[in-house]
């Protein structure tokens, strides 16, 4: 059987892959996420969950690529069709809670899978409507600091949940990874899920 590694240091991604009983191992990836030039939201997406297991399949040594498989996932949050990254500073949170407040966005995760023998990639999209949030509510949300390192200046399994009026999809896949669509894929690399999660964290020398 395959060994999964998790390309990526988010405790979201971390605690989604325990909560279906996979066993993993995780590593600390940098590319750059910077969005192309007429780069739509779902090619952004997928290419960064490409770009980023392939990353870290490069960094496993030699000897152990045979065995494993990496998983990485990118997340980003689409209104207007423009992108909504994560937040540079107090005011650009303001604007995007703002530009969210009360309509609809879409929350699109890209998963994606390699190996020695095979890539795959998946793309998921979750629609949330937000209900109105007033100046007082988005001031207190960001000096909480939850929204700071979220694309889209909000978490949903936090605080942020009291501004979600309502969603349809996957709930997972606003979190940061989902699941279902996590579990077919893992199955098409001979990695089940439902298995003992206790063997997580980080390793060294691969």
């Amino acid at each position: 059987m395959q060994s999964l590694v998790l390309a990526s240091t988010s405790p979201r991604r971390k605690e989604l892959l325990q909560q279906i009983g996979v066993p993993f191992t995780q590593l600390s990836i940098d590319i750059n996420e910077d969005v192309y030039l007429g780069e739509k939201p779902e090619q952004y997406v997928l290419r960064l969950a490409k770009e980023k297991a392939a990353a870290g399949f490069d960094l496993l040594s030699a000897a152990i690529r045979i065995s494993h498989v990496v998983l990485a996932a990118d997340t980003t949050v689409v209104c207007d069709g423009k992108i909504l990254a994560k937040p540079e500073s107090q005011q650009h949170s303001k604007e995007i809670l703002r530009q969210l407040s009360g309509r609809e966005h879409i929350v699109m995760s890209a998963i994606g899978l390699h190996s020695r023998d095979q890539t795959q990639q998946k793309i998921v999209t979750t629609k949330v409507t937000f209900r109105p949030l007033s100046d007082a509510e988005i001031e207190a949300y960001w000096h909480s600091g939850e929204p700071q390192d979220k694309a889209g200046s909000y978490g949903i399994q936090g605080l942020g949940a009291v501004f979600v009026e309502k969603i349809e999809g996957s709930y997972s896949n606003v979190v940061g990874l989902p699941l279902c669509e996590t579990a077919q894929l893992l199955n098409q690399f001979n990695i089940a899920f439902w298995q003992d999660s206790s063997n997580v964290g980080a390793e060294s020398g691969i």
